[in-house]
């Protein structure tokens, strides 16, 4: 495990749920200690429940705009965090000529979740609070230890 990281990537399918999460909270935990960026294989739009779910633990993803892998202005990552089957293929792709460790969190997709807003918006919540315990777990060491 890379301990002290300089820049992340968090990739999932459309960058418009998961990955946003994710990077909204290691931005949010890390500050400006950790370049954080998040990508997509395809470039959706961001989802409404995503942001809500953000918004009730006070953090804002409402400005997040999601891009493809294509459009990453910059590769030069330490780590890449794939959220989705797809994503990795394409992370291993991205880092197959990189000094880049590839991690592959397999994270549920919320979005196929049907029934009230409510049964909706908590399998969003599952999925957040479940990012946030793995971020916290892979990078509090790294965070303690004064990056």
């Amino acid at each position: 495990m890379l301990l002290r990281p300089s820049a992340v990537l968090f990739a999932c399918t459309e960058n418009a749920i998961r990955s946003p999460m994710a990077e909204g909270i290691l931005k949010h935990l890390a500050g400006r200690r950790i370049f954080v960026d998040s990508a997509g294989v395809r470039a959706g739009a961001v989802d409404s429940f995503a942001v809500q779910a953000m918004d009730e633990i006070g953090i804002d993803i409402c400005r997040h705009r999601p891009k493809s892998f294509d459009d990453l202005e910059d590769e030069s990552f330490d780590l890449v965090i794939s959220l989705s089957p797809e994503a990795q293929h394409r992370a291993v792709e991205l880092t197959r000529a990189m000094a880049c460790e590839v991690i592959f969190w397999n994270t549920f997709d919320p979005s196929i979740i049907e029934g009230s807003r409510e049964s909706r918006l908590d399998a969003y919540r599952n999925v957040r609070d479940q990012l946030f315990a793995r971020i916290r777990a892979q990078f509090g060491p790294a965070m303690m230890a004064g990056l």
